[in-house]
């Protein structure tokens, strides 16, 4: 099914989102990958606030190209999302909705969607210039000495998403494969 949202994703939005939903997300999110997360659980480690409100926050796992002229943003594919796993249940008992990537995730991070009634988006890995093109605004929150590693904010337009995984449990990685098997 077909679902137009706006952000923030939060458990009222999650509630109708069921894997295998095609969703397009307009509104504000937050771009970080492993350097960004890592430094953000230090600071929560130190006692200290994160740099951004994680609440009911997506976050979608990007490390952009530069931007060209007149665009606000360059080449925006999304990045393996395992190598956020180790951070990501720690964001979503926070208060984290929603997280963009692509491919699997571990046990822990599909419980603590349950848990949270979050939700996991997988956006087409290799389409990141056609990506770009639904990202109207983009700027560098913090961390900027990591360049492209460094937290945005993105405003987004109809941002093409697929569920992957639901707040019900469901994983689209698994029951994708159970229809397509060969008996």
């Amino acid at each position: 099914m077909d679902q137009y949202i706006h952000t923030p994703i939060t458990e009222e939005v999650t509630a109708d989102l069921r894997a295998g939903d095609y969703v397009y997300i307009t509104g504000t999110l937050y771009v970080a990958r492993d350097a960004a997360h890592k430094r953000m659980m230090e600071a929560l480690d130190r006692g200290d606030e994160l740099p951004i409100d994680i609440k009911d926050a997506t976050i979608y796992y990007m490390g952009p190209s530069p931007a060209r002229e007149g665009r606000p943003i360059g080449s925006a594919g999304p990045t393996t999302a395992s190598r956020m796993d180790k951070y990501a249940p720690r964001l979503l008992d926070l208060g984290q909705k929603a997280m963009i990537g692509k491919g699997k995730r571990t046990k822990e991070v599909l419980d603590a969607v349950v848990r949270n009634h979050a939700v996991y988006f997988a956006a087409v890995g290799g389409a990141g210039a056609l990506l770009s093109k639904c990202i109207k605004k983009s700027e560098i929150v913090c961390y900027e000495d990591l360049g492209a590693e460094a937290i945005r904010k993105i405003e987004v337009e109809n941002f093409p998403v697929i569920v992957v995984a639901d707040r019900y449990g469901n994983n689209l990685y698994e029951t994708a494969v159970k229809e397509y098997a060969v008996i």
